[in-house]
Formats: C-alpha cells, sequence, structure tokens
C-alpha cells in the first residue's frame, strides 16, 4: 500500500496512473501545440504585438484619449509600420532583381577564379568511379509528358493562394490583437480566477508584474534589433551595396533568431557584394561590417538595456528554438526566444508555473549552500574551492561565505543523516571533501580590520571553537575557527571529546577569553547543549560562553527551549557574523558589518 501527497491510501495501480499523468498532459499539450497551428500562430503573434502596444496604448491614455480610440490608433500605428516596411522590402526585392542581371559576369570571374567549377567536376567524376566500382549506373533520365488541363480559375487561385495566406493570417494577428488590448482586463481577471483568488493580492501583483515586465522586454528587443538592422542598412548603404535598405530589414528580423541569425543575414548581402564588386574589397567590408557590429549588439547594448540577460538559460534558448521551429516552422523559430522568456517571466511571477523559471530560466537552480552540499556529496572539492574562490572574488568575505554557504551545506547534510537517508559512505566523502576545503582556504589573506585587533585576542588559544556532539559538530567548528582566524582571532577547533577525559592543555582559564560552542541543531539536542555548558563552565569558570546553533530557523524548537532556559545572560547565535560581531564587541572593537554573499 503506497501513500498519495494528501496522505492517504493509493494502491499501485492509482499510483502509476499519477505518475504517468503529467507526461499524457504534456503529449496532449505538445499534440495541441502541433496541430493547431493555423489558429495559434496567429494567436502568438498578436499577444506579442498587443505586449509591444501596450505601453504606447497607456501612453495615449494619459494623453487623454479613451481606451477604445487608444487602442485603435495604436494599431493604425503598428499597421502603418508594418506596411511601410512591405512596401520597402518589395521596391528593393524589384531594384535588386533588375541589378543582378547587370552582376552576373563579376559572380561568374570569381566562381572561375576560385575553379569552383573544377572542383564540382573533379567530385562527380570521382563519384562516379564510385558507383562504377560498386556496379551502380546513375539512373537515366525518362521523359516526362505534360498533361496539364487546369482551368483558368485554377491557374488564378495558384498565384493567388499564395499571396492571400499570408494577408489572411496578418489580419488574423491585427484583429486578435486588437481585441487583446481592448479587453484586456477582463482577460487578466479571467487569468486570475483560473490562477485563484485565494490569495487575491499576490496574484494580481504578479500578473501584473509580469504583463509589464514583458511589454518593456519584447518593446526593448524589438527596439534593439530594429536600431541593429537600421545601423547595418545604413553601413551597407555607406559601402555602396545594392539592395541596403532591405538586407537592413532582414539583419533586424533574424537577430530574433537565437545565435544562428546573425550568420544567416549575412549570406544575401555578402554573396550581392561579390557580384557586384569586381574585386573583394565590399564583400570583405560587409564582413567585417557585421563582424563588429554583432558582438558590441550582444555584449555591450543588450546587457546595459536588459541587465544581465535576457532570463534565458543557453540550453533553454537551444531546446526552444529547435521545439517551435518543429511546432510551427520558420514563424516558430523566430518567435522561439519571445514566447520562451514570456513563459519563464510568468514561471517566476505565477508560483504555479515555477517549474518553467527552473527549466528555462538562466538562474542557478541550486541555492550556493545546495551547490555546496551536492558537489561535497559529489566528491569535488576542486569545484568548491573554486565556488568559495569566486564568490570572494566578486566581494563576499571568507566569513560571508562561511556562514552563509558552509555552514548551511553542513546544515543540509547534518539533516539528511539524522533523517537517515545519508549513508555513512557519503557522509564520509562530505566530511573530506569539507576537510580539503578549509585546508585549501587556510592561505587566504586575513581581512584588513585583523590589524585593528588587541594583540592579546589575536594569541592563539584565546577563542576556543568547541564541537557539539553531532557528526559534522566538527567540521562547523573548523569551520568557525578559520572565519574567527581569517578576522584576527587566535581561534582554536576543538572536539568534543576535549571536555571529556584527562584535561586539554588547550583549555586554560588564563589563556581563553570565549568559547563558541558550535552546534548543528539536527544533530543535538537542547539536552546535549546542557551537558556541554556544564562540562565547560567546570573546565573553564567566569569564561563567556556562546552557544551557536548555526542557522536554526526562528520557529526551531531547541532554539526556543534554550532561551527559556538560560535566560537573557545567555549568549545564543545562529550565523558565524553574530558570532564574529560578539567576539569584536568583547575585544573592545566595534562589530563588523559581514560582506554579502555573492549569489551566482
Amino acid at each position: 500500500m503506497e501513500y498519495g501527497p494528501n496522505g492517504r491510501r493509493t494502491t499501485p495501480r492509482a499510483a502509476s496512473v499519477a505518475a504517468a499523468a503529467p507526461l499524457v498532459s504534456a503529449a496532449i499539450v505538445v499534440a495541441a501545440l502541433y496541430l493547431g497551428r493555423d489558429l495559434l500562430v496567429p494567436l502568438a503573434l498578436a499577444v506579442i504585438l498587443a505586449f509591444v502596444l501596450a505601453p504606447l496604448v497607456r501612453l495615449l491614455r494619459r494623453a487623454g484619449l479613451g481606451e477604445v480610440a487608444g487602442s485603435l490608433l495604436a494599431m493604425l500605428a503598428a499597421v502603418a509600420a508594418l506596411g511601410a516596411l512591405f512596401t520597402v522590402v518589395l521596391r528593393q526585392l524589384a531594384e535588386l532583381a533588375n541589378d543582378l542581371t547587370e552582376y552576373g559576369g563579376n559572380l561568374r570571374d570569381k566562381l572561375a577564379g576560385l575553379r569552383i567549377a573544377e572542383l564540382l567536376s573533379g567530385a562527380e567524376d570521382a563519384v562516379n568511379g564510385l558507383r562504377e566500382m560498386v556496379g551502380v549506373r546513375p539512373p537515366l533520365p525518362t521523359p516526362t509528358v505534360s498533361t496539364d488541363d487546369s482551368t483558368p480559375l485554377e491557374v488564378v487561385a495558384s498565384f493567388i493562394g499564395p499571396v492571400l495566406a499570408p494577408l489572411a493570417t496578418a489580419g488574423l494577428v491585427l484583429v486578435f490583437a486588437l481585441f487583446i488590448l481592448l479587453y484586456r482586463e477582463d482577460l487578466r481577471n479571467r487569468l486570475i480566477r483560473l490562477a485563484g483568488v485565494r490569495d487575491l493580492h499576490r496574484t494580481v501583483g504578479a500578473l501584473d508584474d509580469a504583463a509589464y515586465r514583458l511589454s518593456r522586454l519584447f518593446l526593448a528587443q524589438l527596439a534593439l534589433n530594429a536600431a541593429f538592422g537600421a545601423t547595418m542598412g545604413v553601413g551597407l548603404w555607406l559601402l555602396g551595396l545594392p539592395g541596403a535598405p532591405l538586407w537592413g530589414i532582414l539583419a533586424g528580423l533574424m537577430r530574433f533568431v537565437p545565435f544562428v541569425g546573425t550568420p544567416v543575414a549575412v549570406i544575401p548581402p555578402f554573396l550581392v557584394a561579390m557580384a557586384a564588386d569586381p574585386g573583394w574589397g565590399m564583400g570583405l567590408s560587409v564582413l567585417a561590417l557585421f563582424a563588429l557590429g554583432e558582438p558590441l549588439m550582444g555584449q555591450l547594448f543588450e546587457p546595459l538595456i536588459f541587465g544581465r540577460s535576457a532570463g534565458l538559460s543557453p540550453v533553454s534558448v537551444i531546446v526552444a528554438a529547435t521545439f517551435w521551429t518543429f511546432m510551427w516552422g520558420p514563424i516558430g523559430l523566430l518567435l522561439a526566444t519571445p514566447l520562451t522568456v514570456g513563459l519563464v517571466v510568468l514561471g517566476r511571477h505565477v508560483p504555479r508555473l515555477e517549474f518553467l523559471e527552473v527549466m528555462l530560466g538562466d538562474r542557478p537552480p541550486l541555492r550556493p549552500e545546495q551547490s555546496f552540499y551536492q558537489r561535497a556529496l559529489e566528491g569535488d572539492a576542486d569545484a568548491l574551492v573554486l565556488q568559495a574562490r569566486a564568490a570572494m572574488r566578486e566581494g563576499s568575505s571568507l566569513v560571508a561565505w562561511h556562514d552563509e554557504v558552509a555552514l548551511r551545506g553542513l546544515a543540509l547534510a547534518e539533516s539528511d543523516w539524522s533523517r537517515e537517508v545519508l549513508e555513512p559512505e557519503r557522509l564520509a566523502v562530505v566530511r573530506q571533501q569539507a576537510e580539503t576545503l578549509l585546508d585549501e582556504l587556510s592561505e587566504t589573506p586575513q581581512a584588513t580590520s585583523a590589524e585593528a585587533l588587541p594583540q592579546p585576542w589575536r594569541s592563539d588559544g584565546t577563542v576556543l571553537c568547541v564541537a557539539g556532539r553531532g557528526r559534522l559538530d566538527d567540521l562547523s567548528a573548523a569551520i568557525a575557527a578559520q572565519g574567527l582566524r581569517h578576522d584576527g582571532f587566535g581561534a582554536v577547533a576543538l572536539p568534543s571529546a576535549a571536555l571529556e577525559g584527562s584535561p586539554d592543555s588547550r583549555l586554560d582559564p588564563a589563556q581563553v577569553k570565549l568559547v563558541c560552542l558550535s552546534v548543528l541543531e539536527e544533530g543535538s539536542s537542547a539536552a546535549a547543549v546542557r551537558y556541554f555548558l556544564r562540562r565547560i563552565s567546570r573546565r573553564l569558570p567566569d569564561v563567556p560562553v556562546i552557544v551557536a546553533l548555526w542557522h536554526a530557523p526562528p520557529d526551531s524548537a531547541t532554539l526556543a527551549e534554550l532561551r527559556e532556559e538560560r535566560g537573557a545572560a545567555a549568549v545564543i547565535a545562529t550565523s558565524l557574523g553574530e558570532v564574529v560581531a560578539y567576539c569584536q564587541a568583547a575585544a573592545g572593537q566595534a562589530p563588523a558589518v559581514p560582506a554579502p554573499v555573492a549569489r551566482a
């Protein structure tokens, strides 16, 4: 008998059906996207167009126009822009068709100079020889007899059909976009109803923020790609390339295609340059123009506008381009990035769609402490060292990194051990990797504030970090001692056995100024902490003690019990930053605020 998510008993058959339900749902969605592409493609284009026009509609409403008038005026502006663009493309194509007949000689001369024909002839001879060797002869051409009995109406339809189909699609897009702009409030309310009205204020805020971000993102992307196309068009016109406006429009459109868009866009103008110029200068200049413009746009201007990136991981961009191209063809390739960005933004703001942001977004899928624990489980100490050093290069201190990453990672391991889901062999691997990490970080230079620390606090043994009874408490004590030494304190880590048996020489009341009892919550109890506190008070009377219950949650029962029993005189800390601040205050030094850890 198995149990479902709600705790009720389920049969094995019901459990298998529940496990297969997501796969069946995904298959249904994919089938619907493929079979309904004739309707969904215009709808997707309309949604993106509506997001692009939404800022203009809001601006017109602020200028005093009503909802209907503002939406109609914005749509007319979009139609005028698309019409002008289409007119330019047709005119440039017509001029280019006339010019190419004059440039055929130049292209033939270049191909002759490269001996392309000889290479192709040699390749054909080699293929024919290979066929004769294996006994395969090329098929003889068969004569065909024309039996075209098409009526004049069918001939006219064959010419008009390819023209009417795009016009019909464009009309559907404009109608859909207009209705989305006019009824966006009603559509938003329906989405809120589908998302759930139990937490209405969060749902409304999430959807409004997602819509605002998508509008800004799509508009910025359109503006950047249009600017890139205009810049390339002007540059090609200055080079004297025929059809420069056409190639600029192509360059702007192809920037919507990830990775391969610009390389594909450079091929037609390069071939035209090779045909138009008797020499090689124009063709090489075209290549140089694109080779300079694309990195500037991708590495300089896009980060300035979008921030870090559009929010997509490189793998998701490739997968999305492949998926949407398979679903919707060339239009899907152009829409792949906008559609995927929209899904990521929705996943970031709508809790039920969070899986989309995890699968497609560029944010790290694991938090730093989870990544620490995962690498320790895999036995990758080198990755742990690189993670720590990368964080410190980005401005984090060793104390802050130990506090927010290493100690939290050990707390995850201790929690798994206490729940009996971590095998002893894996625990030993985690321990070994953490010890290797501490050894590698032992050479980290001290903080500049360490020089201002009074000399008596800098002697070895003035601060003792004593481990509790948990399986990883000794590692947490070693991490705390390393962090304190980084700030100048003469901290030493002691195992829990130092409080038992024969007296340890390092437990010297004349030398020790402060004791930190290092405990991971899942590995100890309030009773165990009290036991160690009694031992410390016997060996080191009158020495202040800090109970460090590393990153215990606010609702921790152990933390609440210790605070209640020890009273106001007890010092209980939950982070390494608090321990360092208390030590600095005890040494007469102003507490330093720990630097934040980079969450990359």
